[in-house]
């Protein structure tokens, strides 16, 4: 091996770990119900505690209201309720997820958040044919290292504008 040889080993192991990074994926998992549920880690604003909410007229079941959030007022989104899932009371493991939804920010109630997650992108597949994904809520389904599969949600789907805009009629 000469000289030559080492330096393209060299210049090789250097663009590995970037081309690496590519492949690797970062998300926030969360509980909601008895199911594990990931959102990509750039989509979160923040993580607060619940405060107190108001409830706002005309809109569906799984809009909570709104809160104000240091001068912003957000909605607040059951994902319980637009999921389905089992209603919880709120305790000391519920949070709110605030996530910027194409330039507006919205907040979700989440049961209790389980890590943060780095995932190859080659171990995400596309939601099976049963999944009910008649909003494109579902970006895909990940396997993790110990076992566990993940439903990887699409931010930008969770809700539309005329969802958490009051209807009157």
């Amino acid at each position: 091996m000469g000289l030559g040889d080492i330096v393209k080993q060299q210049q090789k192991s250097l663009t590995e770990p970037e081309k690496k990074l590519e492949e690797i994926v970062q998300l926030v998992g969360f509980v909601v119900g008895e199911e594990e549920f990931a959102v990509p880690i750039l989509a979160i604003q923040e993580i607060i505690k619940p405060i107190e909410w108001t409830r706002v007229p005309f809109v569906p079941d799984y809009v909570l209201g709104v809160f104000n959030l240091r001068g912003n007022v957000l909605p607040l989104i059951d994902l319980r309720k637009k999921f389905n899932a089992p209603s919880n009371d709120i305790d000391e493991n519920t949070r709110f997820i605030v996530m910027k939804i194409k330039g507006e920010d919205v907040a979700f109630v989440i049961d209790r958040l389980t890590s943060a997650i780095r995932i190859e992108k080659s171990n995400i597949l596309p939601p099976p044919d049963t999944y009910s994904n008649e909003e494109d809520i579902i970006e895909g389904v990940g396997r993790l290292p110990d076992g566990r599969i993940i439903t990887i949600l699409k931010v930008d789907n969770l809700i539309k504008r005329e969802e958490i805009v009051p209807n009157k009629d």
